[in-house]
């Protein structure tokens, strides 16, 4: 193991997280740790979000709350304005600028590291998959697909968003729907209604789709839009924290009521409230976070990630003329066929079951629900040795609040910690960039100033 001035820590998955959490340990003034980055992607710092090469896939987050660095929080909009000749594609920091643009900022984070003698001596990439994670007595170990093995004082997961395995007749919702080869004017279901669905639908109209698109979800709800609306300041001691959850949505809907009546907007209170969620569903007991999940999550889901105001345009107008539809309903089941597949499904209050013909089914209902599931070798490898388990909601997999993972048996880890959306059972709020980049920072300063240190502490 490497001496305590040089300790090397291994981070899995190069994606937002990744790119994030590299940043911050190599820019802690007081560390001389060294990083090694595992990607099995070509691309640095785009993962599923920021790979898309489609110009109408926007960011759901205006540009002047998308700086990568926590104590800059004009470090994007400064950079756009640097490097982007179009002054019109962005006129202020409340726009919203294509996905694509910010995996260009997320490299050029890496750019800066590599071009620095000191920043390239203390940093290695390694593109290929990490498929096996263990935890010794000194530190953690990983192996590669590649049979290669490596030692460090820390392993953390930052391996984003699990996606699902394609089913028959179902296509890729990540990949351009031409990937698909879809008659252009058969039918296509999406499942879900969310920011996923509205991408896909971007992505159809781009590639000249001409036939009927039927987005179904349980509630049949879309994203509401943004507006130029700045947050409220909500005091902390005003916040009910620990309350029941139904205290707590009595009290976010007559927050809202009086800002409305006082000419408000419900977006000011929802934006106010973001820098308390985290504490807010920690604080919550586990029956009113299942209460939640189950009967509110759907509502604040549409009310907190909502739609760029260019996109909600184009998606009005889709559903204007008719060639969108959007259902609440649930499918029954799907049966492959020569032309596509054929769905029998039931709209929501109703019994008798309905069923059409469709050119495609796409599963846009977002990330796997049950970490169990997984397809990524490294978080399986953690199952499978006792290393991590689910919370008890099955949203994610159990950390503290410190980042380290808990074992099987309930035991803190000392070596192994994971950020970004993986950790959500703790944190919740934490698939955005304003959130992952605040907990990148404090993870750094952990590993970097104490190598985890603290977390044993709270652990003990």
């Amino acid at each position: 193991m490497t001496s305590p001035s040089r300790r090397h820590v291994i981070i899995i998955g190069g994606g937002a997280s990744g790119v994030l959490l590299t940043y911050q340990l190599l820019h802690r003034p007081t560390s001389d740790l060294r990083v090694t980055l595992i990607e099995q992607r070509p691309d640095i710092g785009r993962g599923i979000a920021y790979h898309t090469g489609n110009p109408d896939h926007l960011l759901n987050v205006r540009v002047s709350n998308m700086s990568a660095l926590p104590d800059q929080p004009d470090h994007f909009w400064r950079w756009l304005n640097s490097h982007n000749a179009d002054a019109s594609l962005c006129p202020d920091p409340y726009c919203f600028v294509p996905r694509r643009i910010y995996g260009d900022y997320m490299a050029s984070l890496f750019e800066q590291q590599t071009s620095d003698p000191t920043g390239a001596r203390r940093l290695s990439i390694l593109h290929a998959t990490c498929v096996d994670i263990n935890e010794g007595p000194a530190g953690g170990s990983v192996t590669l697909d590649d049979g290669r093995s490596l030692m460090a004082d820390n392993v953390v997961l930052a391996t984003g968003h699990d996606t699902r395995a394609n089913l028959p007749a179902h296509a890729n919702p990540w990949a351009p729907p031409s990937a698909a080869h879809i008659d252009t004017e058969a039918t296509v279901l999406i499942l879900g209604t969310g920011l996923t669905m509205v991408d896909y639908v971007l992505s159809l109209l781009r590639d000249g789709r001409r036939g009927p698109i039927i987005a179904m979800s349980r509630r049949g709800l879309l994203a509401k839009p943004h507006r130029h609306i700045d947050a409220l300041r909500i005091e902390e001691a005003d916040v009910p924290f620990g309350a029941s959850i139904s205290r707590l949505l009595r009290w976010l809907r007559g927050y809202i009521d009086r800002n409305a009546a006082q000419g408000g907007d419900w977006r000011s209170v929802i934006d106010g409230l973001r820098p308390y969620t985290q504490r807010l569903w920690h604080e919550l007991s586990q029956t009113s976070k299942r209460r939640f999940l189950e009967h509110a999550r759907a509502w604040w889901d549409v009310h907190r990630h909502r739609m760029a105001p260019e996109v909600e345009a184009r998606i009005a107008e889709v559903l204007d003329r008719g060639q969108l539809a959007l259902m609440a309903g649930k499918v029954i089941s799907i049966e492959p066929n020569n032309t596509g597949a054929r769905v029998k499904y039931r709209l929501r209050g109703h019994s008798d079951p309905l069923d059409i013909q469709v050119g495609a089914v796409v599963d846009c209902t977002g990330i796997v629900k049950d970490p169990r599931a997984t397809l990524n070798p490294a978080v399986r490898s953690l199952f499978d040795r006792g290393l991590c388990r689910v919370d008890p909601l099955c949203i994610g997999i159990e950390t503290d609040r410190n980042c380290a993972v808990i074992s099987r048996a309930g035991a803190t880890s000392r070596h192994l910690f994971a950020v970004g959306p993986l950790t959500r059972a703790a944190f919740w709020e934490i698939n955005a960039i304003p959130d992952i980049r605040n907990q990148c920072a404090a993870l750094a300063a952990l590993l970097a100033d104490t190598g985890g240190e603290a977390s044993r502490r709270t652990a003990s």
